[in-house]
């Protein structure tokens, strides 16, 4: 991706996700940045390279990494980021703190919430759109949607089986991996197969989308590494940009709630090509739990 179509938040995101690739002397790069952008952002690339105890090549190469050909440009950009950030998590220092032990209930609500809220803003700032409109195509033009993941990549993927269902398109989520496994095995380029892992390394999941793209079958792939190996089995991938570094959490934080977003655009989507289908469709479901739908 070119430097001028980058956003002011692509910096953080990518070295998140680039973090477990880098050499050790990269990741002292890393580090800096990511612990203090603001301060990494006025350093020239000695300083830098003297504070992580390396060289002006490793910071060229991590530059490079995180999708920059010049360092001046990553500079620039980590400054517009970092106004943004400070709009965006106010008074709460979601960055250089976490929730601790110690801490008391609102604090704890603040800082999921500042976190949570800044999973879905670097999501929606990273996510490929055009990739996002070729996978709403291919759903919508499914005999049959298959959704795969597995801890809680699996409660997204119910979440968007249901949805899509209750718009009269078939879905189907699979509860555990020899279901999963044995139904893509029969899928064929009338279907679409949709795996989600925020790692892209989940040995089942990346199986399953693996069986899923030789049968024929489109696969789409949710997850935060797009250089992972799920995303290598996928047509089409669609990226994530979730915060999951605090040692309180199970790691399904930020990350599901970012796979959430992109999952309802995905069925918000669907539903907007066939409005009139869409719209007779959930009123016969609230009908069926005896409610009314709103607005009707």
């Amino acid at each position: 991706m070119a430097t001028e179509q980058r956003t002011p938040r692509t910096v953080l995101t990518e070295t998140r996700a680039r973090y477990d690739e880098l050499r050790p002397s990269e990741r002292r790069i890393a580090d800096a940045l990511l612990a203090d952008p603001e301060a990494f952002a006025t350093q020239s690339i000695g300083e830098i390279a003297a504070a992580a105890s390396t060289s002006t090549t490793t910071v060229v190469r991590f530059t490079r990494t995180v999708g920059f050909e010049r360092f001046r440009d990553l500079r620039r950009t980590l400054a517009e980021q970092n106004l943004r950030e400070r709009l965006a998590i106010a008074a709460v220092d979601v960055m250089s703190s976490d929730v601790s032990p110690g801490d008391g209930m609102d604090d704890v609500v603040a800082r999921v919430a500042a976190n949570e809220s800044l999973s879905i803003a670097d999501t929606a700032a990273a996510v490929d759109v055009a990739a996002l409109t070729t996978a709403v195509g291919a759903i919508a033009r499914a005999r049959r949607v298959d959704l795969f993941g597995v801890g809680a990549s699996a409660i997204v993927a119910v979440d968007l089986q249901r949805k899509l269902s209750r718009i009269g398109r078939v879905a189907l989520e699979w509860p555990e991996p020899h279901a999963a496994w044995t139904a893509a095995a029969v899928l064929d380029e009338t279907a679409v197969a949709i795996a989600i892992s925020h790692s892209g390394s989940t040995a089942e999941t990346v199986r399953f989308l693996r069986l899923a793209r030789a049968s024929g079958a489109t696969t789409v792939a949710i997850t935060n590494d797009d250089a992972s190996p799920l995303a290598a089995e996928a047509d089409v991938v669609l990226r994530t940009a979730a915060r999951e570094a605090a040692p309180l959490r199970s790691g399904a934080l930020g990350s599901r709630t970012a796979q959430l977003l992109l999952g309802d655009c995905l069925y918000i989507g669907v539903a907007q090509l066939d409005a009139d289908a869409t719209t007779d469709a959930l009123r016969r479901t609230y009908a069926a739990v005896g409610r009314t739908l709103p607005g009707a």
